[in-house]
């Protein structure tokens, strides 16, 4: 069977920047073991899967080892497939995921996600968190989903260098490091999630969800331009509303065809 296939940089106006997923329009979800399958083949940080229910969608997400709760960045690139592509005229689409309806909207050239926070606590810095990162943590937080690190810099931040075989033997999934702000951001931030089949994600929308409520505690603010520092980069505007966050980003097409698959 051939499936709509597409590739898309999100987070990002410009080609090659941002984070790359892929997006395929499915007739029905098949096996489990067959969507990670292509999720590998695929090679991207994440691969999101869309299949049409009445007026909208139902969507997941896999990185090339895992499925995934959450994901900001494929969930803007299948919101443009759809606005874009599959039904030109519409301007939101909701879908329904692993955390609930997701709705994005297209106002003039960007989308929108509102998405849940990810609340988290302070703890004790483990033993083994600075040699992973070769680098001190002044403080660290957790929720089911991530370690948050903050950083003394975001100098410090763009330089690090983290063992990510000791990264991938945490309790958590994934690895926050964030530090306040340089070149007109609020604050930066990088993700590692080795254990996930991804050792860095180059814009995290997901986590975001747990950056918007960690600095507004810290400073007051709801709402923040945020960078993710990773080699392509990717800009993430966050507004916070309670227990949900909405996560502001562009997006743009590089791949637009059809795939192959035995169902």
């Amino acid at each position: 069977m051939q499936v709509p296939f597409f590739q898309i940089d999100a987070f990002t106006s410009t080609r090659f920047k941002g984070n790359p997923a892929a997006v395929m329009v499915l007739p029905t979800f098949p096996s489990d073991t067959l969507l990670q399958t292509i999720a590998a083949e695929n090679n991207l940080a994440e691969t999101a899967f869309l299949v049409p229910r009445e007026t909208d969608y139902s969507l997941r997400w896999f990185t090339p080892a895992v499925e995934v709760p959450l994901c900001g960045h494929a969930t803007l690139a299948s919101a443009a497939v759809v606005i874009e592509r599959l039904d030109i005229g519409r301007d939101t689409v909701t879908f329904s995921t692993a955390s609930g309806l997701l709705k994005v909207w297209r106002k003039g050239g960007s989308y929108t996600l509102d998405f849940p926070t990810r609340q988290s606590e302070a703890i004790p810095i483990p033993a083994d968190m600075a040699s992973a990162l070769n680098a001190t943590p002044i403080e660290v937080y957790s929720s089911q989903y991530n370690y948050l690190v903050l950083l003394d810099s975001a100098k410090v931040l763009r330089e690090l260098k983290p063992d990510f075989a000791a990264i991938a033997g945490f309790d958590r999934p994934g690895l926050i490091v964030t530090a306040k702000g340089d070149e007109g951001f609020d604050f930066v931030s990088r993700y590692f999630a080795p254990a996930k089949g991804v050792s860095e994600d180059p814009v995290t929308g997901a986590a975001h969800c747990m950056l918007a409520p960690y600095w507004a505690a810290k400073t007051g603010k709801t709402a923040f331009r945020a960078h993710q520092a990773s080699r392509r980069g990717g800009e993430v505007r966050c507004r916070l509303s309670g227990d949900r966050v909405e996560l502001e980003g562009n997006c743009i097409f590089f791949i637009e065809g059809h795939a192959s698959i035995d169902f």
